[in-house]
């Protein structure tokens, strides 16, 4: 939590927003930017991931393709599931939603979301999730199969 707060005061302090409330827009970021970073299936499914400040300090998170925003809010809402620290911000959509995090509004833009359903049955060059099912027996050696030589 330290570490978190050094790395947004010093991210404060390069856009030269140095009050406490730039502190906490940046550890807000930071922390919704880190839950994402751990959904493996989020990454592999979204394309062209951005970000940005809004006018009214808000940020603002848009991609192509992936989830719906809804499905979105509800996963960053389980991920930062510090009492108090995230709210819903209205009701979401397919293209759009809000959460506030830690006092800092988020504003999630999808844009021509397929939606997690759609996704996970979308055959892909490679998934992990499929990479790692032992219960499905194929002709092909599996991946850790390449990796152990056996």
């Amino acid at each position: 939590m330290l570490v978190r707060r050094k790395h947004a005061l010093r991210r404060a302090k390069e856009e030269g927003d140095l009050t406490p409330d730039g502190a906490r827009r940046h550890e807000a970021l930071g922390r919704v930017m880190a839950a994402l970073a751990t959904e493996a299936e989020f990454i592999e499914s979204c394309r062209d991931l951005t970000w940005w400040r809004g006018s009214d300090d808000s940020w603002h998170l848009e991609w192509r393709d992936g989830p719906f925003a809804s499905e979105v809010a509800v996963l960053l809402a389980e991920r930062l599931a510090v009492p108090g620290d995230v709210t819903p911000a209205g009701p979401g959509s397919e293209m759009s939603a809000g959460l506030d995090v830690m006092g800092v509004r988020l504003e999630l833009h999808a844009i021509d979301p397929m939606g997690t359903a759609r996704v996970r049955a979308k055959p892909g060059f490679w998934r992990l999730a499929e990479a790692l099912d032992t219960t499905r027996r194929t002709n092909a050696r599996h991946p850790w199969e390449e990796l152990l030589g056996g």
